[in-house]
C-alpha cells in the first residue's frame, strides 16, 4: 500500500512543486530542446510559471511519498501539467496523480502532450483517453496533441 500524500499546493508549497515541476520538465524535454532551454527552466522559473497558472484558476497538487514526488494541474475540466520525478517514475505515482485529477474533473477530462511524448501517450491511451484530432504548433516541427476520457474510459484505481 502506498503512503503517497496528494495535497493542493499553497504558496508555502510552491518552492516544492516548482522543485518537481522543474526536475521532470528538464528530463522529459531533454531529448528535444537544447541543452540552454532546458537548463532554464530552474525551481525558480517554474515557482513564477505556478504562481501565475494558480493566479489565472488553476490548481496544483503535490504527491509526497513520502517526500515530494509528482505534481498535477487541474483547471475545469483541463488537466495539465502532471509530473513525477524521474527516479519515481514506474511506481504508479503518475496513475494515482491522473486517478486523483479525474476526480477532481468529475469524470470528464482533456490535456495536451507534445506528440513525441510516447510515454505519457501509452499511460493516457491506457487509462481511456483518446486522440480527438485537435492539435497546434509548438514550434516548427513538433506539434502538441489533444487527447480526451474516451466515454466509458478506464478510471484508474487508486493503490
Amino acid at each position: 500500500m502506498s503512503t503517497a500524500v496528494i495535497s493542493l499546493v499553497d504558496e508555502n508549497t510552491v518552492p516544492a512543486a516548482a522543485a518537481v515541476h522543474s526536475a521532470a520538465w528538464q528530463d522529459s524535454h531533454r531529448a528535444f530542446c537544447t541543452p540552454d532551454f532546458t537548463a532554464a527552466h530552474t525551481p525558480e522559473r517554474q515557482a513564477g510559471y505556478i504562481r501565475r497558472k494558480m493566479a489565472e484558476g488553476s490548481r496544483f497538487y503535490l504527491l509526497s511519498d513520502p517526500e515530494p514526488a509528482g505534481i498535477v494541474s487541474v483547471r475545469d475540466h483541463l488537466i495539465e501539467d502532471l509530473y513525477v520525478l524521474p527516479e519515481k517514475q514506474g511506481r504508479g505515482l503518475g496513475t494515482r496523480l491522473m486517478a486523483f485529477a479525474l476526480k477532481i474533473c468529475g469524470g470528464e477530462a482533456t490535456l495536451w502532450i507534445l506528440e513525441n511524448n510516447t510515454r505519457a501517450e501509452k499511460l493516457y491511451l491506457r487509462l481511456g483517453f483518446e486522440r480527438t484530432g485537435a492539435r497546434h504548433e509548438i514550434r516548427h516541427g513538433l506539434d502538441e496533441i489533444e487527447m480526451s476520457l474516451a466515454p466509458g474510459g478506464t478510471r484508474p484505481k487508486v493503490i
